[in-house]
């Protein structure tokens, strides 16, 4: 069953030493895209956690939060504040302040946001830590793929109808050939008779019959039918696989807008190309559909 790339996860760990909160927020991108929003004293370890993420996810704009909350002063420190360069920065803010006739009111929570302030420490992670934190976003990975799941299963009621659609269309279109070259048959004949006639030539009918066939051929969208057919097919097997299936289906859209354009091209039938035009309009709804899959 397809997934969407737009989905949300979140889940929260806690114990004695500390809280674990992730959030997985994604949305339709190319390209796997992760963006990390991690404390800097964890930031370590997401070579590890993107190795998580990239077996559930291979197509979106990942972006992934982590809050961190230890508690008590048991819990072992991942970074130290250099409390000297923050003292000189607040020394030199103050003395600025001062110069400039103003009052210096410090903001303590942007201060201890500056990354420069924090010198992570030479002790490796407790490794408790490390197997809560990698439980945790595994966790809030499956919650965000229930999420993409549940999409998922909208997006594909949707195309399914809409492909239903276009193999109607598709019908409409194959019924009304035959007429068209009926039609275009006659016109012809009736032109090279015409011609022949004003230039004062003799032809038989066998080669009159000859030059309208080959004028008419031109015309012919049966090759451009079935290959239409074929990936109408394969799009509604494509839909109920596995893999990569909005990349597939962006593939066979393309290849489909393409067939179809050449049949009201070649058809030269303003109800040809009628239905041609809504053909397109209701392939450019499904490739809409097909962007927000994975």
């Amino acid at each position: 069953m397809p997934r969407s790339m737009t989905g949300y996860g979140r889940s929260e760990l806690t114990s004695p030493q500390w809280t674990l909160t992730w959030e997985i927020r994604s949305v339709n991108s190319r390209f796997l895209d992760i963006k990390w929003r991690t404390p800097h004293n964890l930031r370590g370890l997401e070579a590890d956690w993107e190795r998580t993420v990239r077996e559930e996810a291979s197509r979106g704009r990942l972006d992934i939060y982590l809050h961190f909350q230890p508690h008590g002063s048991g819990t072992a420190m991942l970074a130290t504040l250099n409390t000297e360069l923050a003292k000189q920065m607040l020394a030199q803010m103050s003395k600025l302040a001062e110069d400039m006739g103003q009052d210096y009111r410090p903001d303590f929570n942007r201060l201890l946001s500056l990354s420069v302030l924090w010198q992570e420490s030479v002790a490796e992670p407790d490794p408790q830590l490390v197997t809560d934190l990698d439980k945790s976003l595994r966790e809030t990975l499956r919650v965000w793929n229930i999420t993409r799941g549940q999409e998922g299963k909208t997006l594909l009621a949707d195309l399914q109808a809409r492909f239903t659609e276009l193999g109607s269309l598709l019908e409409r279109i194959r019924e009304r050939v035959p007429q068209v070259l009926q039609d275009k048959t006659t016109t012809l004949a009736e032109r090279i008779r015409a011609m022949v006639e004003q230039a004062g030539v003799e032809i038989s009918d066998d080669r009159m019959l000859q030059e309208v066939a080959i004028l008419t051929d031109k015309l012919d969208v049966s090759e451009e039918l079935t290959r239409l057919s074929m990936h109408l097919s394969r799009m509604d097997k494509v839909l109920h696989g596995k893999g990569e299936v909005g990349r597939q289906l962006d593939f066979l859209l393309q290849e489909t807008f393409r067939e179809i354009n050449t049949c009201g091209t070649k058809s030269q039938d303003a109800e040809m190309s009628r239905l041609a035009v809504d053909f397109k309009t209701l392939l450019e709804k499904c490739r809409e559909q097909v962007q927000n899959i994975e």
